[in-house]
């Protein structure tokens, strides 16, 4: 009668094992792609890929078990070629720019809402009051991180009419050391983000503000962005699984919001 039971059980135990198996061998392998150099949101350190996005997609992509997901960091030009091109599924955290990048669709619902602003040399502030965007700016060399379509339509006309000359660099970081050795005036970018990597450049006694760099304020409030999960809308039917898992992580995320779990995340969140 033992030797049944024990039987009956090994029976049982290799059937649960093998219908396991089955539901890992069934998930299907996606990858996702983020930005590399968006600190706080989404960066790679020590070739881990971190940030405030990746934080909440692992979250929502950890409830999502018909998927295995990879999410691999890449320069964000890149990854908008990936896009563009069909060869990536998705990328995070595009705004929602449809005109300039048609390339993508669809969007997740929005992540993360954002706030950019220009954080400018204080004696560049000194000379104006400079309230209004983009004419108070006219004449200055404005920074960006390369592939971010910031700052709005007139913005980029008064760019192009070279009434205000762009500056494009690689990260925050570069961005902000230029500033700091005035290469450039202000440079455009979220709040948070600039922040929290200027504390971080002085903490590590590179940014030495007010002797060897610049004096840094805030400037001038851009625009209210909301940051995405854009998936590509030129692979051609290479991803018949997107529709369903556009499906799933809108759930997720929706149901993260409307918990307050999301906004924990963001609250409790440290760089």
């Amino acid at each position: 009668m033992i030797e049944q039971r024990l039987g009956f059980a090994a029976v049982i135990f290799f059937f649960l094992t093998f219908i396991h198996s089955s539901e890992v061998a069934a998930a299907t392998p996606v990858t996702i792609y983020a930005d590399n150099s968006y600190p706080p949101y989404a960066y790679q350190e020590g070739g881990e890929v971190k940030g405030l996005y990746t934080l909440i997609l692992e979250r929502a992509f950890s409830r999502m078990p018909d998927y295995q997901i990879d999410i691999q960091a890449v320069p964000w030009k890149r990854g908008l070629k990936l896009l563009e091109s069909g060869r990536g599924f998705a990328l995070y955290p595009p705004y929602l720019h449809l005109q300039e990048r048609p390339y993508i669709w669809p969007y997740s619902l929005p992540i993360i809402d954002e706030r950019v602003v220009l954080y400018c040399r204080q004696q560049v502030m000194n000379d104006s009051e400079r309230r209004r965007w983009p004419e108070d700016y006219f004449g200055l060399t404005i920074g960006i991180n390369a592939g971010f379509q910031l700052g709005g339509e007139l913005f980029w006309q008064a760019v192009q009419q070279q009434k205000i000359t762009t500056l494009e660099a690689t990260s925050n970081r570069a961005s902000l050391m230029i500033l700091g050795v005035g290469r450039s005036d202000c440079y455009m970018n979220d709040q948070l983000s600039i922040q929290l990597e200027l504390n971080r450049l002085k903490d590590e006694g590179v940014y030495l503000e007010g002797s060897k760099h610049a004096s840094l304020v805030e400037g001038a409030t851009i625009t209210q962005e909301q940051g995405f999960l854009g998936y590509t809308d030129r692979d051609e039917g290479r991803y018949p699984f997107k529709t369903d898992f556009h499906k799933q992580l809108d759930a997720q995320l929706y149901q993260m919001r409307r918990s307050g779990e999301l906004q924990q995340i963001i609250d409790g969140y440290r760089y």
